[in-house]
């Protein structure tokens, strides 16, 4: 499993070998993240043209569905592929609104690990993102408590990596004092560019910097400009988003969702194009006014 026709190339997490254009599974499970998937065989046949696709970064989360993407991920590729790695998240879970209420208690976070190796149906997880602040965005305030219990598993061997999402830069820097971390996880797109200095910190320490929402999330990117340049390259307006980010630094991984085996062919393919200078000019100026 390997690959080469992936747009962005490969990058390094700790030991472990990704390509830089992954798969975000959350779009698996049912309407507002609760349930089961509506077409069950459509997410099992996504997941196995991700793996055929030589996508080798899926990134989920016990709380999307709850459990419910997890134990899709088990069946449709279980026993994963040696080059396949999954991150997931915790720090999180869901409530019966479907909210996303934070759970980073020490009960918690040990009952969500142990929920993740058993709906993976792994012996350790190769990577764990905390994820920090709440539904609205990062909220200020040390993680050393929740980081600490991580910290406990990966030392039990339960976790091979540890990250860290949703997080403000003063507590990937809090993070970073307690032990490594190969990557963070916030919010960014064309449009919301809050952390580009960070993206470049974290370029210079061989830290992967993982945006959720690439695409704008639930409400899609719109602007004159990113129209402009797509019209011009005879390109869809997202598929020009995810080739900016893949050209904005090396240390970024993509992961868009979709539920659909013919737009995950879409997303690949828009990733793929090549951006000119004039064109990188004129979309910088988006997320900067």
């Amino acid at each position: 499993m390997s690959s080469p026709s992936l747009p962005g190339g490969t990058w390094t997490l700790g030991d472990l070998t990704v390509s830089r254009f992954g798969y975000g599974a959350m779009q698996l499970a049912g309407p507002g993240v609760m349930g089961p998937p509506a077409d069950r065989d459509a997410a099992l046949a996504v997941l196995r043209e991700v793996r055929d696709l030589g996508i080798t970064h899926i990134d989920t989360a016990g709380a999307y569905g709850p459990r419910f993407t997890n134990r899709l991920i088990r069946e449709a590729l279980h026993p994963y592929p040696e080059a396949l790695h999954i991150a997931t998240k915790v720090g999180a879970d869901r409530d019966r609104q479907g909210g996303w209420p934070p759970a980073r208690e020490p009960e918690d976070l040990r009952r969500a690990v142990h929920e993740n190796l058993e709906d993976l149906g792994l012996e350790a997880l190769d990577l764990v993102d905390l994820r920090l602040g709440d539904a609205q965005g990062p909220r200020p305030g040390s993680l050393a408590a929740p980081l600490g219990t991580l910290v406990e598993l990966r030392r039990q061997g339960l976790i091979r990596h540890l990250g860290v999402s949703n997080a403000t830069a003063e507590q990937i820097a809090e993070a970073r004092a307690i032990t490594p971390i190969v990557c963070v996880q916030n919010m960014y797109n064309l449009a919301y560019r809050q952390d580009d200095e960070l993206i470049d910190e974290l370029a210079e320490e061989g830290i992967a910097y993982v945006p959720f929402f690439p695409l704008g999330g639930f409400s899609p990117l719109q602007s004159s400009a990113l129209s402009t340049v797509a019209g011009r390259l005879g390109a869809s307006p997202m598929s020009v988003a995810l080739a900016w980010l893949l050209q904005r630094s090396p240390n970024i991984l993509l992961i868009p969702g979709t539920s659909s085996a013919a737009h995950l062919h879409e997303n690949v393919a828009g990733a793929a194009l090549r951006l000119s200078p004039d064109d990188l000019a004129e979309l910088d100026k988006i997320g900067r006014r």
